[in-house]
């Protein structure tokens, strides 16, 4: 897949969550990430992904995010262009590149910090649904002070997705889901969030008995490790 920016992508929807309204009309608590990002999803640039590219899609929306908000002058990292930086970083053997293997938030992690400069958080949640719905707080906390989208994989289906947003109410509390597992031609922003690929979830709908890991990008000026990833404790 090519380099995609505004530029040389024109067909990449931009904030695919503008204007989705809150999941519950009076809701006591909502956080956003701070600032625009172009939705990738599976067959961006021609390259058919299905089945094992959700994780790459994800940071590629994430560094379409520190673009625009940090003005960084890279586009986002292409698949071929990430499967090599893993490779080189020594985290995969050479037949990774150029392969279908899937990647998740600690790869992503070390993406980010290789090609952004940007130190990730990784939070794990072995307690399924309810113990994630017990991470709201800090997924709020988050986004007051780093405004980046976070990344979410979970153990049932390896299934990665965009965090964008957390609102906590009355009935519980649910996340904003950039889904990248779409398919097809360049749509529209009321067609994805038609038909749930950009949507509010309920916390307690989620698996369970799956564990989920969170990447949460530190981008706040004086954020994190100089350098690297922090892994946080154990729930």
């Amino acid at each position: 897949m090519a380099d995609a920016d505004r530029s040389s992508e024109p067909a990449l929807l931009e904030d695919a969550h503008a204007g989705l309204p809150p999941p519950e009309a009076a809701s006591a608590r909502c956080s956003l990430a701070a600032g625009g990002c172009l939705y990738f999803h599976y067959g961006c640039g021609g390259h058919d992904d299905r089945g094992w590219g959700c994780g790459y899609r994800t940071v590629q929306t994430v560094c379409s995010w520190l673009r625009r908000n940090r003005r960084c002058c890279r586009p986002p990292p292409s698949l071929p262009e990430m499967q090599q930086a893993l490779v080189a970083l020594g985290d995969k053997p050479r037949s990774f590149a150029g392969s279908r293997g899937w990647i998740g938030t600690f790869e992503a992690a070390l993406v980010l910090d290789h090609f952004y400069d940007v130190p990730c958080r990784i939070v794990h949640v072995r307690g399924g649904a309810s113990e994630l719905e017990e991470m709201a707080e800090e997924l709020h906390r988050h986004f007051a002070t780093h405004g980046s989208p976070a990344m979410m994989g979970g153990d049932r289906d390896n299934a990665s997705k965009g965090i964008l947003g957390v609102c906590t109410g009355a009935e519980g509390s649910f996340l904003l889901v950039m889904d990248p597992h779409y398919y097809g031609p360049p749509t529209d922003r009321a067609t994805v969030q038609r038909e749930g690929w950009v949507s509010w979830q309920r916390v307690s709908s989620l698996d369970q008995s799956s564990f989920y890991n969170l990447c949460l990008p530190q981008t706040a000026p004086t954020a994190g490790p100089a350098h690297g990833i922090e892994k946080s404790p154990e729930f």
